[in-house]
């Protein structure tokens, strides 16, 4: 039978905030808020942590939830997921969902899902938002342009598209949430970096590069993504907000 499961990469390292995954915030660790979001959504049958440390590990079972082990020699995600997913030949659809969106809604996991289950032209599906001029400066808010059909046509770091004649075009940020078809996993995993993925370090250009096509959803949420301790006070305020 074929499952769609959800697959959250977690590694303990982190530049700007050590040991991320395991920080608790009203009793719970980062990981459990982001599995419990994935558990949720309907379109999910299996929900699995793929880590490389065992204190990650530990903290997963100590709540109840699935985990494997992977290697540590992974440079990112993708190949971490894809260990897992060779591990699982019932596993036919799969969303890699990053450990550090504890706010991600249920409901935008189901339609990645979707799209990459339903559209027989999709390959890999994600999320954008739309965002302002303004917001579309910041080289850290990675931009995306589409075309009519929603499919993307180029991600960057740098404001696209440029503004020659402004007010003509909509601006939109991606959110870093990806659904894939099986044989789209393997074969973006096991091709060689493109040269727009190097100059922009930006790995969804490796499949763009090679033609593999790339469905988006328009959703209307501001992701919060916990980077750095500013993003993990942040996080507290609307958690303690909503549990008033």
């Amino acid at each position: 039978m074929s499952k769609t499961a959800v697959i959250i990469p977690a590694r303990y390292g982190s530049s700007r905030l050590e040991g991320k995954p395991l920080i608790e915030v009203l009793g719970k660790p980062i990981i459990q808020w982001v599995y419990e979001k994935a558990q949720a959504a309907r379109l999910a049958d299996i929900i699995i942590v793929a880590t490389d440390d065992e204190r990650i590990y530990d903290a997963v079972k100590s709540f109840g939830g699935n985990v494997e082990m992977t290697s540590v020699n992974h440079k990112c995600g993708s190949d971490r997921i894809k260990e897992v997913v060779m591990r699982h030949p019932e596993i036919a659809y799969i969303v890699n969902l990053q450990g550090d969106e504890p706010l991600i809604k249920p409901e935008s996991i189901d339609e990645v899902i979707k799209n990459v289950k339903d559209d027989k032209d999709t390959d890999i599906s994600t999320l954008i938002r739309k965002v302002t001029p303004e917001e579309a400066e910041n080289p850290n808010l990675v931009k995306c342009v589409i075309d009519n059909a929603g499919f993307a046509m180029y991600f960057s770091r740098s404001k696209i598209p440029f503004e020659r004649n402004v007010d003509k075009a909509d601006f939109y940020g991606h959110l870093g949430i990806y659904g894939y078809k099986r044989s789209a996993l393997i074969k973006m995993t096991e091709l060689p970096q493109s040269s727009y993925e190097q100059a922009e370090s930006l790995e969804q250009l490796r499949a763009l590069q090679n033609g593999m096509c790339i469905k988006t959803s328009i959703v209307d949420f501001v992701p919060v993504g916990i980077d750095t301790a500013e993003d993990l006070n942040k996080f507290k305020e609307i958690i303690s907000a909503m549990a008033l």
